[in-house]
C-alpha cells in the first residue's frame, strides 16, 4: 500500500515557526533534524478490530481557536510552496483519500498534538488547522466527520490524509485510496448573526421548524440558485438560500422530525446528490 505522509510545517520564509520536521522525508529534503525519527519504516495498519472502528460516533464539531503550530501564512515541502486558507468558510473539494496509521501513531502532528489513528481525525495541505470537515466516499455513499489536525498527503493526486479510524468508516482503509468530497464543516460561534434568504420561488422556511439539509455551499449566488432550481424540479420540499459572510448555502427543509430528515437525506443521495449536511435553523 503507497501511503502519502502528513507533513509539519518548515521553518522558511513566511512561516510560523514548528518545531516539528515533515513525515518521512529527509534531512536532504528540507535541511529539518529529526526526519528520520520513526521507527516504523513502512506504514501499516493495526491489529486492531475494524467492527468498533466502524461504530465509532460521529465527533460534535465545536468552534476552536487556530493552533499555534501549522498555521504559517506559507510553509515549502519538497520545493512546492503551500499557502494556508485564511478561512475554510465555503471549502468543498472532490479528489483522492489517502490514510496514515501505526507508521505515525503516537508522533505529533503539525498542529503539535498527538497523532491517534484511533480518532477521526485527516490531513490536509492547505486548511486551518483545527477545521472541522465531513468527507464522503463518492462510491458508496459512507461518509464521516474529521478533525483535520496535520498536513498532507503532499501527491498532485491527493485531497486528504484520513487516519486509519476514518478510512476504516469510509471503507476505504483496505483498497488504500478512494474518490471522496471534503467538505468544511461551519464551526461560527453560536451569537453570530444568521439570515435565510428565499431563493427564487421557494416559500420561506416554517418559523417553526428547525430541522433542514444543506445540499450545496458556493460562493456565487449564480451557483447556489442554479442548484435550487435543479431541486425544485426533481424534488417538493421547499428549497432556500441561507447566507452568511458572502457564502450562498442551499437548504432544503424544515422537516418535521428527525426521522424524516433522514428519509429525505437518502433520497437525494439516491438522486445523485452527495453528501447532503445536516443543518439548523437558528
Amino acid at each position: 500500500m503507497k501511503k502519502l505522509l502528513s507533513l509539519a510545517c518548515l521553518l522558511v520564509a513566511g512561516c510560523q515557526t514548528s518545531p516539528y520536521a515533515p513525515h518521512g522525508s529527509s534531512a536532504e529534503d528540507n535541511g529539518a533534524p529529526g526526519s528520520d525519527r520513526y521507527s516504523i519504516q513502512q506504514d501499516h495498519a493495526p491489529q486492531a478490530d475494524r467492527v468498533r472502528m466502524q461504530q465509532l460516533p460521529q465527533p460534535t464539531p465545536k468552534h476552536e481557536p487556530l493552533s499555534r503550530y501549522g498555521n504559517g501564512p506559507t510553509y515549502r515541502v519538497w520545493g512546492v510552496t503551500y499557502e494556508v486558507m485564511e478561512s475554510s468558510e465555503g471549502y468543498t473539494e472532490d479528489g483522492i483519500a489517502s490514510w496514515y496509521g501505526a507508521k505515525f501513531h503516537g508522533h505529533r502532528t503539525s498542529s503539535g498534538e498527538t497523532y491517534d489513528m484511533y480518532q477521526l481525525s485527516a490531513a490536509h495541505k492547505t486548511l486551518p488547522l483545527p477545521t472541522w470537515a465531513r468527507v464522503t466516499n463518492l462510491d458508496n455513499g459512507k461518509s464521516t466527520i474529521v478533525r483535520v489536525n496535520d498536513r498532507g498527503p503532499f501527491h498532485p493526486d491527493r485531497v486528504i490524509d484520513l487516519s486509519w479510524a476514518a478510512a476504516v468508516k469510509l471503507d476505504i482503509d483496505q483498497r488504500g485510496t478512494g474518490r471522496v468530497r471534503v467538505e468544511a464543516l461551519s464551526t461560527e460561534p453560536a451569537n453570530q448573526p444568521q439570515t435565510v434568504v428565499a431563493a427564487a420561488s421557494s416559500p420561506p422556511p416554517d418559523a417553526s421548524g428547525v430541522l433542514f439539509l444543506q445540499a450545496g455551499a458556493f460562493s456565487q449566488q449564480d451557483s447556489a440558485i442554479k442548484l435550487v432550481t435543479d431541486l425544485n424540479r426533481r424534488f417538493s420540499w421547499p428549497v432556500t438560500i441561507h447566507t452568511r459572510n458572502d457564502i450562498y448555502r442551499v437548504w432544503i427543509g424544515p422537516f418535521t422530525d428527525e426521522q424524516e430528515r433522514l428519509a429525505a437525506r437518502q433520497s437525494l443521495t439516491d438522486a445523485g446528490y452527495p453528501s447532503p449536511v445536516n443543518a439548523v435553523a437558528p
